[in-house]
C-alpha cells in the first residue's frame, strides 16, 4: 500500500487528492498522536495552524481547525504566513504541534498538509506513520468544556518579523533589493521586513488572488526578477516560492545565484566569524562539484545527504551543525530556524554584502560552477541499475576519465521507473557526452 506521507507531508490535487474529509481525518489523527504528551500532563493540547494564499487553503485549513478542535485541541489560527513562520510560531508560542497548509512551489490547483512537532521541527517518518495509522483508530470525542477553541493568532506576523530582524547584526541601509514574492505567503511579510531593516525595496509577484501563486513568478521562474533587477538598477533580487521556505537570488547583472552559491557565501561568512559549527556545511548529493571545491579551498568540511530538505535537517540535527541546504534554495540556518526560511536567507545574503562591501556577484565568485548534465532514463528497472556489473564498470570508467575534474551520480527515482544520470565536468561537451553514454548503458541493461 502506498504511503500517504511523501517527502514533505501530504500533497496532491486539492479537492481530489487532498480533500476536506482527508484534512479533517488527518487533523483528528494528529490530535491523537501529537497531542498525547499534553493529555498525559493533564492539559489541553495547543496547535498553530497556517496556510499559503491559494484558494483551496481556505477550506482545507477550516477542515484542519475543525478536526483539531473537535478532538480537544486549542487552535491558534495564524492565517496566511510562510511555512518557516509557522514553524517558528510553534516554538515561540510553546504549542504542542503545528499544521501548515501549502503545496510550496507547486501550481495553484495543488495543496498539501504538513505537520510540525513541538519546537517547530519536522516530523520523522515513524511519527508520520503513527498519524497515518491513527486515521483508522477511534476519534477523540470530547464534549462540553473539553472541546477545543479556535482563536485568531493576532500577533503572529509581528512575532515573526521581530524574530527575523533580530537575526541581523547590522542594518541594510543603502542596498536596493527587488523581491519576488511569488504571489505567495511572503507577500504580506517579506517587503516590510526588508524595509524595516533599512533596504530600499522594489516588489514584484506581490498580488496574491488565490489562483496565481507561483504562476510565472518566484524561485521556479526567475526571468521576470532578472529583468526587474536590471531595469531598476538594483543591487540584487531575491526570489521566494509560494510558501517562502526557499530563496534564490539574482545579482546586479541579472545572473542567477542558486542555492549552492548562496550556501557557499553564507558558509564562508559564518566560518570566518566562528559561527559555523565544526566548520561544516550539510548539503545533498546533487550540489555542484564547485561547491565542494570552494568549501575545500576555505577549510570547510561537507556532509552529504540524500535529496530532500528533510535529510539535510536530519544531518544538521544529528551533528548539531549550523548550516545546510539544497541547490533549489532550501537553506537552513539552524541557529535561527528549524526549517528552510527564504526571507531569513535573503536577509543574511544582503547583510553579508553590507559587511564586506562586495557585490553579490563578487561574493558568489568564491564558487566556480561546473557544467552539470542530468539525463532521466525512463522505463527502466530502478533496482537493477544499482546492482548491474556492466553499469558499475561504465560508471568507474567515466569517473577515471574525469579524474578530479568531475563526478558521476546515478540516482534511481523514489516514485517512478526512472534512473537519473548526472555528470559534472569542466567542459559542457564532456559532461553531456559522458551522461549520454552512461544513459545508453543504463537503458540497455535495465529496460523493462
Amino acid at each position: 500500500m502506498r504511503r500517504l506521507f511523501g517527502t514533505d507531508g501530504v500533497r496532491g490535487l486539492a479537492g481530489i487528492d487532498v480533500t476536506a474529509d482527508l484534512a479533517l481525518g488527518l487533523a483528528q489523527a494528529a490530535a491523537r498522536v501529537l497531542g498525547r504528551s499534553a493529555r498525559e500532563e493533564s492539559r489541553r493540547p495547543i496547535a498553530v495552524i497556517a496556510r499559503d494564499p491559494r484558494v483551496s487553503g481556505e477550506f482545507i485549513a477550516a477542515a484542519v481547525a475543525a478536526g483539531l478542535a473537535s478532538s480537544g485541541v486549542d487552535v491558534l489560527d495564524a492565517g496566511v504566513i510562510p511555512t518557516p513562520a509557522a514553524a517558528f510560531l510553534v516554538a515561540n508560542a510553546r504549542a504542542d504541534f503545528g499544521v501548515m497548509v501549502s503545496a510550496s512551489h507547486n501550481p495553484a490547483p495543488d495543496n498539501g498538509i504538513k505537520f510540525f512537532a513541538r519546537g517547530g521541527k519536522k516530523l520523522p517518518d515513524e511519527v508520520e506513520d503513527l498519524i497515518e495509522a491513527a486515521l483508522t483508530e477511534p476519534k477523540l470525542s470530547p464534549t462540553g468544556r473539553e472541546v477545543g477553541r479556535i482563536r485568531r493568532f493576532a500577533d503572529a506576523e509581528d512575532r515573526y518579523v521581530v524574530h527575523l530582524l533580530g537575526t541581523l547584526s547590522e542594518r541594510l541601509d543603502g542596498v536596493h533589493v527587488v523581491l519576488d514574492c511569488a504571489h505567495g505567503a511572503a507577500a504580506g511579510i517579506s517587503p516590510d521586513v526588508f524595509r524595516d531593516a533599512g533596504a530600499r525595496v522594489t516588489v514584484i509577484g506581490n498580488s496574491p488572488d488565490g489562483f496565481n501563486i507561483n504562476d510565472s513568478v518566484g524561485s521556479t521562474h526567475l526571468e521576470q526578477l532578472s529583468v526587474a533587477v536590471r531595469e531598476h538598477g538594483a543591487d540584487l533580487g531575491i526570489a521566494h516560492d509560494g510558501d517562502a521556505d526557499r530563496c534564490l537570488a539574482i545579482d546586479h547583472e541579472g545572473n542567477v545565484i542558486d542555492g549552492d552559491m548562496i550556501m557557499v557565501i553564507l558558509a564562508i561568512s559564518m566560518s570566518q566569524r566562528n559561527l559555523l559549527k565544526d566548520h561544516t556545511l550539510v548539503t545533498t548529493v546533487m550540489s555542484n562539484l564547485g561547491l565542494r571545491i570552494a568549501m575545500d579551498n576555505h577549510g570547510i568540511s561537507v556532509v552529504e545527504t540524500g535529496v530532500g530538505d528533510r535529510y539535510v535537517l536530519e544531518a544538521l540535527n544529528a551533528g548539531n551543525y549550523s548550516l545546510g541546504g539544497e541547490q533549489s534554495g532550501h537553506v537552513i540556518i539552524s541557529d535561527h530556524a528549524t526549517t528552510g526560511d527564504g526571507i531569513l536567507t535573503g536577509l543574511q545574503i544582503v547583510a553579508e554584502m553590507v559587511r564586506t562591501g562586495k557585490t553579490l556577484k563578487e561574493l558568489a565568485s568564491a564558487m566556480t560552477v561546473y557544467p552539470q548534465v542530468l539525463v532521466n532514463v525512463r522505463g527502466v528497472d530502478r533496482s537493477r541499475a544499482l546492482n548491474d556489473e556492466v553499469i558499475a564498470q561504465a560508471v568507474t570508467q567515466a569517473e577515471l576519465a574525469l579524474g578530479e575534474n568531475g563526478r558521476v551520480l546515478l540516482r534511481p527515482s523514489g516514485t517512478e521507473p526512472v534512473v537519473r544520470v548526472m555528470v559534472e565536468a569542466r567542459e559542457q561537451h564532456t559532461a553531456a557526452q559522458l551522461a549520454d553514454d552512461l544513459a545508453d548503458v543504463v537503458r540497455a541493461r535495465t529496460a523493462l
